[in-house]
């Protein structure tokens, strides 16, 4: 349904750049935007890979264990479906953990994770 709405508003705006003789603009606001997304994406590539490595060793060392078994209740409480020692539960935790102390690009790739 939302996918209607957004295929919508850029017909109409494309209609409305059209008739108003302006339809360069949308083509150059289409190709900064593409741009933009490549650069955020370059940007986020170093970031994920950093966070999802120190996850790897958190996992090898039993770190993410210890606040899994710290966090059960919580988890439990919020997630009464996953079965305890459930792989997910760590990236659920460590998701949990990075958006507590404010690091919303560090919880992206242990939300994917999870």
């Amino acid at each position: 349904m939302l996918n209607v709405v957004w295929v919508g508003m850029l017909l109409i705006g494309i209609a409305v750049a059209a008739i108003n003789g302006r339809v360069e603009v949308v083509t150059l606001a289409a190709l900064n935007s593409a741009q933009a997304a490549v650069e955020v994406c370059i940007g986020l590539i170093g970031i994920m890979s950093m966070w999802l490595g120190l996850l790897k060793i958190a996992e090898k060392a039993g770190l993410v264990e210890l606040l899994a078994r710290l966090i059960r209740p919580l988890t439990n409480l919020l997630f009464p479906s996953i079965p305890p020692g459930h792989p997910a539960v760590g990236a659920i935790i460590m998701n949990i953990s990075a958006n507590v102390l404010g690091l919303g690009n560090a919880a992206t790739p242990f939300g994917l994770k999870a």
